[in-house]
């Protein structure tokens, strides 16, 4: 319950806010973004299969967002434009199959 209603007080933070993200940091945010929502549908896969921990969860989420934005930092400095597609892929991909484990659970299909 804290979760659902930490995440209602962010979304309307957001909402009410207006933040604004500097140039400098917008091409990041979006690998970042992807990377948390693997943690997230991998976290909840494995609240589903009785399996989920919190500090797993945790490291797994501040790991994959920290890689995926030094991924595409080190992209962009090296000149390879297409290591944010790669990570956008990667992440896509993982999010899929979760999503589906997710479904074979719920649904049982």
């Amino acid at each position: 319950m804290v979760v659902v209603f930490s995440l209602l007080v962010g979304v309307m933070l957001g909402v009410f806010l207006h933040p604004t993200v500097p140039p400098s940091v917008a091409p990041y945010l979006p690998m970042a973004v992807m990377a948390a929502l693997d943690s997230v549908f991998g976290g909840l896969r494995a609240r589903l299969d009785g399996t989920f921990q919190e500090r797993i969860f945790v490291v797994s989420l501040l790991a994959n967002s920290i890689l995926a934005a030094t991924l595409v930092f080190a992209g962009d400095r090296l000149g390879v434009n297409d290591l944010s597609v790669a990570v956008v892929v990667v992440f896509g991909v993982r999010i899929f199959g979760n999503l589906a484990a997710i479904r074979r659970k719920v649904f049982h299909a």
